[in-house]
């Protein structure tokens, strides 16, 4: 099941992605889980609730950034969440790209390189997937977005909604991995 028109859409609305480099399209990788893979515990939420995972912020790579990329952002959104409303697990940007990686379990906090913004319980920290128990798996999108904005413009504290409007306009590509965890 391919979602990534549809959270393109719900991610940046009224945003329009340009394409990418001459050198090829942007593109993310994660050693912690696949593109429509199985999100492994270790980036699960540590509530036995959740099926007691160790809350590790997954690890992503990028290569191909669009020209004039200056930052990078990033939101871990489950579009089956909160009843279908959407949860937002985690939001993160005023990232180097010149880092090329974020390491798994490095980034579940602001730290020099990453500004982490406020997720959908308004707190500022990696939240892992935990989705009620019995519920069919939720898709967690991991979506990468390049920007313009030099790093260290955007304030601290930005939800999901805040980071999306000032991206507004300044927005140069993006891609997603989509990741599946239930219990």
């Amino acid at each position: 099941m391919n979602l990534k028109p549809w959270l393109f859409a719900a991610l940046l609305p009224g945003t329009v992605l340009a394409a990418g480099s001459g050198s090829g399209a942007l593109s993310i990788s994660s050693a912690s889980f696949t593109d429509g893979g199985v999100i492994a515990l270790q980036q699960v939420g540590p509530d036995p609730a959740c099926g007691a995972g160790e809350e590790r912020t997954p690890q992503l790579s990028w290569t191909n950034l669009p020209a004039g990329t200056r930052s990078l952002a990033l939101v871990m959104f489950d579009p089956d969440g909160g009843k279908g409303i959407g949860v937002v697990h985690w939001v993160a940007y005023n990232i180097d790209p010149e880092l090329g990686s974020l390491e798994e379990g490095k980034y579940a906090l602001t730290t020099k390189g990453v500004t982490v913004g406020r997720n959908s319980r308004g707190t500022l920290t990696y939240r892992g997937p935990c989705p009620p128990a019995g519920d069919n798996p939720h898709h967690y999108a991991l979506t990468l977005i390049a920007t313009d904005i030099p790093i260290g413009v955007l304030p601290d504290g930005l939800d999901r909604n805040g980071l999306m409007e000032l991206l507004q306009g300044h927005a140069l590509g993006a891609q997603s991995l989509v990741g599946r965890y239930g219990h």
